[in-house]
């Protein structure tokens, strides 16, 4: 697709640098200054179709070091210079005209040849809209747009340029200098809105309406709570968005990764030349206690791990207990110490809980990387465990040793209509007692119904 947009925009360039030498030869031989003006808007074109093309090149340039947000500025500022270039010109263009209608009669005056180089160029124009006009329908483009608009125009100009000359050779001798003078005027407008555009793209100026129409977008995609400051800029073809949006507290990373995902996608779908980055905001406004008790203990130092949160209210009065795993190595008040942090912060964040109970354990970091230990088997377990009758058959028992510590996992079936309650004071228990035969155990028991 760049290959393609590259190559219509350099035929376009080479058919209008055409009718740009046409018409300043055919304007200086038979002395029109209409052709000569019209000329300086194909050299505008020329000019724009060329910061088009070098635009569609460095589009495509990644970012570097120096760039971050790659090189599409070089369109403005070359637009910039551009536009300045044609000012001057058609400043000279105009005071030249106005000179001519005061002045005598010259002796070459344009005449019927002249209106050749027009109809060249008239060609060129309707030759350079068809082209562009398939070809945005085709492959699309901000860049095929913006030289097709400039070629409308410049069509638009040569038709005046050329009634200038009808004129001059129906007896109206002011006729060819009044074309020049409303050429160059249509110039001075043309290169002021560049010279403007292009100034302000330099200043990363956006649109209102497009910083709302992503606000707008960004806060209807599911999941987003509040939309925040959103910071936009134009380099080149493409729009950069970056926006700050609020989630969930309790909203897991890849959730909040999900969330982006989709409102990324759904600005692409409206503004195709976006590029958005999120920055994410938590909300605990209408989250669940638990996560938010999860959150804060766990931002306490030594905490390793938070589990079985539970929350009941009584007479008005909201009690929290939960369990927390710190390092084994800590004696108790260390431990304690711990806990008495955690209460309090509980509750100065969440002071609508009255009491906090907590269960402490030891925690034991398991390395990705076990050795296989087989000394201990199913049979060893089995003749350990012989005083729980509920027990009905020990399964497959997998059993895996780092450094002291030993890991044990075995499938154990019970009858079918024990509750699950019954079934884990049942698995506490045998944890217990292996543990009491194997130090250090970190044991995980699979019940199964017999």
């Amino acid at each position: 697709m760049f290959v393609q947009k590259t190559q219509v925009l350099k035929i376009s360039l080479f058919a209008i640098l055409s009718a740009f030498a046409v018409e300043m030869t055919f304007g200086l031989i038979f002395n029109s200054l209409g052709l000569i003006t019209d000329s300086a808007h194909a050299l505008l074109d020329s000019v724009v179709t060329l910061v088009l093309l070098l635009a569609a090149k460095w589009a495509i340039k990644p970012p570097d070091a120096e760039h971050t947000y790659g090189h599409g500025k070089i369109e403005s500022l070359g637009g910039l210079f551009g536009g300045i270039a044609i000012l001057l010109i058609a400043a000279f263009f105009i005071y030249e005209a106005i000179t001519r209608l005061y002045s005598p009669e010259p002796e070459i005056l344009p005449g019927v040849l002249a209106i050749t180089a027009g109809i060249y160029t008239i060609g060129v124009d309707v030759f350079r809209i068809v082209l562009l006009g398939k070809s945005i329908k085709k492959i699309g483009g901000t860049t095929l747009k913006a030289d097709f608009y400039h070629a409308m125009m410049d069509l638009g100009s040569t038709i005046v340029a050329i009634v200038g000359i009808l004129l001059v050779t129906t007896g109206f001798y002011q006729g060819d200098f009044i074309a020049a003078l409303v050429l160059g005027i249509l110039l001075v407008v043309l290169s002021l809105k560049l010279i403007y555009r292009t100034a302000m793209d330099l200043t990363d100026i956006i649109s209102p309406g497009l910083v709302a129409k992503v606000r707008d977008i960004t806060q209807n995609t599911e999941g987003v709570l509040g939309v925040g400051p959103i910071l936009m800029r134009k380099s080149g073809d493409t729009i950069f968005c970056d926006v700050t949006i609020t989630l969930r507290g309790d909203v897991s990373f890849d959730k909040a990764h999900e969330i982006s995902a989709q409102a990324e996608n759904n600005i692409k779908n409206q503004i195709s030349n976006a590029k958005t980055f999120f920055r994410f905001e938590p909300s605990w406004h209408d989250v669940p206690q638990e996560p938010k008790i999860k959150d804060i203990v766990m931002s306490i130092a030594g905490v390793k791990e938070v589990h079985n949160i539970s929350s009941y209210s009584s007479e008005g009065k909201i009690f929290v207990s939960f369990h927390v795993m710190v390092e084994r190595e800590k004696n108790l008040e260390d431990a304690h110490k711990i806990s008495e942090i955690i209460e309090e912060k509980i509750q100065k964040s969440l002071p609508e809980i009255h009491h906090v109970t907590i269960h402490l354990e030891p925690f034991v970091a398991i390395p990705e990387k076990l050795k296989m230990d087989g000394k201990i088997t199913k049979e060893m377990i089995g003749r350990l465990l012989d005083e729980f009758t509920e027990i009905k058959k020990i399964g497959r028992v997998v059993t895996l040793k780092y450094q002291d510590v030993l890991k044990i996992d075995f499938d154990c079936s019970f009858d079918r209509h024990l509750s699950i309650e019954k079934v884990h004071d049942l698995t506490s228990q045998i944890e217990r007692k292996i543990r009491s035969r194997f130090k250090n155990a970190i044991i995980t028991i699979h019940p199964e119904p017999s």
